[in-house]
């Protein structure tokens, strides 16, 4: 078990206040990102992406109004996806917990255990 992760943090999302609760309970050391206010850069994303296995879009709230008024839905280029999400970090999908050289998104909160 790794006892330091990273969680890019929402406060004021539930599935992430859950996430930095469950940390909080296993006694982990937890760095907090609020990466709305300090998003990641194209390295770090990148890095993101890579330990989730996932492209840019699965990474995206498609929900969010800023998708649709992006018009992203009709973007096909991952550079470009990415950068939306740097401009605009409400984009990116939350929690993120980073432990060592894994990752996982806490939708469901579950998926966290797997890495920690």
């Amino acid at each position: 078990m790794n006892n330091k992760v990273t969680i890019f943090h929402n406060p004021r999302c539930s599935k992430s206040r859950a996430t930095l609760e469950l940390l909080n309970e296993k006694n982990i050391k937890t760095t907090i990102v609020s990466y709305l206010e300090t998003p990641p850069d194209r390295e770090e994303l990148e890095t993101i992406l890579k330990m989730l296995s996932l492209q840019p879009r699965q990474l995206m709230r498609t929900g969010e109004a800023i998708y649709k008024e992006l018009d992203l839905k009709e973007e096909n280029e991952d550079s470009k996806l990415i950068d939306a999400m740097i401009k605009n970090p409400i984009l990116i999908e939350r929690p993120i917990v980073i432990s060592g050289n894994k990752a996982a998104i806490g939708r469901p909160l579950e998926n966290i255990l797997e890495i920690i």
